[in-house]
């Protein structure tokens, strides 16, 4: 697999990966975005653009630019609604004419008990949600999308959001923010569920992949390795999580100190939140259990 480090494009320059598909980097880096967001323009005559990206209109005029004489775009296709994939999509739809094709809005494919923390007063953190996404196709889990000599299988793979869809195109996956060759995925409840991820992991793991392009970094040469430490990375998370429990009861704000002992104290929230989302499996899992209601600050213990 190719080191973080190695990867460092330009940005705003269509790069082409294999015949028919070019990746184009947006110019948002961050540290939760690393270089910025990966543009994909699947095609040769009618082209799909695979998450158009933030809001920015030099990275609106590169799509544009890249489309050669005798392509037109007819889809863009956004994996999931977070302000550093979808924003962009709604300009480029105005500009080329094409329809969005997404999951469906920012609530789609919440499952029960996030929607419930929600109504409670939770709000989630990271990347930030694009809440007035609405696409113009909605589609569901096994949709195909057929283009000019191409077609793409919608898998729906909630867990970082509830509405992240993974896209197939033969043996290739593009996995939005599912699975990334640079970091594990930020699952931070009520708009990430970290059952609905490691089931999404299980599911993409029982096919036969030769390469994930992500949403962010390189692309990752062998998917199977990848999930496999993906699904082991959260395993680990969880053992630790049961073992400090066992010590002692505690919140996620007590856990998340206890086992990132390491970890700077400005990025702790950030543990808090991934303590929470693994709580919130092994209560449902009944391995554990909160004293009284389910919340971020309620006390946990095995």
């Amino acid at each position: 697999m190719q080191a973080p480090d190695d990867f460092n494009p330009p940005a705003g320059t269509a790069i082409e990966l294999q015949l028919g598909l070019r990746r184009i980097l947006a110019p948002n880096p961050s540290p939760m975005t690393f270089r910025g967001t990966n543009t994909y323009l699947l095609g040769t005559g009618e082209l799909a653009v695979i998450d158009p990206g933030p809001l920015s209109e030099s990275h609106l005029h590169a799509i544009l630019d890249a489309v050669q004489p005798g392509q037109r775009i007819s889809h863009i296709v956004v994996t999931h609604t977070h302000l550093d994939h979808s924003p962009l999509a709604r300009p480029l739809a105005e500009r080329t004419g094409a329809p969005i094709l997404a999951f469906g809005g920012p609530e789609a494919g919440r499952s029960t008990v996030m929607t419930r923390l929600a109504l409670d007063g939770l709000a989630g953190g990271g990347e930030g949600i694009d809440t007035t996404f609405v696409p113009d196709i909605e589609l569901p889990d096994g949709a195909q999308i057929t283009g000019d000599n191409w077609q793409l299988e919608v898998v729906h793979t909630p867990g970082h959001l509830g509405n992240h869809i993974a896209l197939a195109w033969g043996d290739v996956c593009f996995t939005g923010d599912h699975v990334m060759g640079w970091a594990s995925s930020l699952v931070s409840p009520p708009d990430g569920d970290l059952t609905d991820f490691m089931e999404a992991c299980y599911r993409l793991r029982t096919r036969d992949w030769s390469v994930f392009h992500a949403g962010h970094g390189a692309p990752i040469k062998d998917p199977a390795a990848r999930l496999d430490w993906l699904i082991k990375h959260r395993q680990t998370r969880e053992a630790q999580i049961l073992s400090a429990l066992e010590d002692r009861p505690g919140t996620a704000r007590d856990l998340a100190k206890r086992i990132y002992v390491d970890t700077p104290a400005a990025l702790l929230p950030a543990a808090e939140r991934n303590v929470f989302a693994h709580l919130i499996d092994l209560v449902g899992k009944s391995q554990i259990a909160p004293e009284g209601k389910l919340s971020k600050d309620a006390r946990f213990l095995r």
